[in-house]
């Protein structure tokens, strides 16, 4: 893809706030078109605004509820009737939900369930199928750094991240000879609103961890153009995946418990 032409869409999902807005700003400086979908119109016009202004390029806002059974068809239906075609996707609406799994509500994990794994999935294979046919295209998919391990009081919402994390890797070797570059991002702790949504109370030990969405967002920007199948970013968070190979799952499940606990 030629990342500076004037005629190129790129899809972000999860786009009115945290990494999604950071994505958007930087394909923005690349000089790709943008559409933006989340629920939040009122912060996408607001950003939307300041890309067109800084960059001159086109943004399309699309408001809709990627939670909701239907919704990535929908949305497909509606950049197809606005003739636009998709060089690049970001998948990356996604929320989490913490604590004791059986406290929970039934309804909000059914919802996360659908937003991470169907719609991403739904999305990818409807955008997928138009970027082979053209032998050309890109996917990012955000996974998260709890993918790698099983993670207690996060027990669902790890699990959808493993799911997109092995669901992208998969992909990456499977859509290559057609022209389609898969890549999955999995962040660790981000400064975004992801923890208050999810209900926890970050430790300490957690936040100094922590990495700024600017720079989570550019990593997972650079590894898809590099063509890399996946990336972990931050030194801690590399050090932490690939630990997993070293110890055993029950020794990281007891260590997971006492961080996100």
């Amino acid at each position: 893809m030629d990342r500076t032409a004037g005629g190129s869409w790129a899809l972000i999902t999860g786009a009115s706030s945290g990494l999604g807005v950071e994505f958007a700003r930087i394909l923005a400086a690349q000089r790709l078109n943008l559409v933006l979908a989340a629920r939040g119109i009122d912060a996408m016009d607001v950003l939307a605004a300041e890309l067109r202004t800084a960059h001159g390029i086109q943004v399309v806002i699309e408001g809709i509820d990627l939670a909701a059974p239907g919704a990535a068809v929908e949305l497909k239906r509606r950049t197809d009737a606005r003739g636009l075609r998709i060089d690049l996707l970001v998948n990356n609406a996604g929320y989490g939900v913490h604590g004791h799994f059986l406290d929970g509500d039934r309804n909000t994990v059914s919802r996360m369930l659908q937003l991470n794994t169907v719609a991403l999935t739904e999305l990818t294979h409807l955008y997928g199928q138009d970027m082979a046919a053209r032998s050309h295209g890109r996917i990012l998919l955000v996974a998260s750094l709890l993918g790698y391990m099983a993670t207690p009081e996060y027990a669902a919402y790890a699990a959808t991240k493993s799911y997109v994390l092995a669901f992208g890797e998969a992909l990456h070797d499977e859509l290559a000879p057609s022209g389609v570059t898969v890549t999955v991002l999995s962040p660790g702790i981000t400064a975004t609103a992801f923890a208050d949504t999810s209900g926890h109370s970050v430790s300490a030990t957690l936040k100094l961890m922590m990495m700024q969405p600017r720079a989570v967002a550019e990593t997972g920007i650079r590894a898809l153009f590099a063509g890399r199948a996946s990336v972990v970013p931050g030194i801690a968070n590399k050090l932490s995946a690939f630990s997993t190979r070293l110890s055993p799952r029950s020794v990281h499940r007891r260590i997971m418990q006492a961080l996100m606990g």
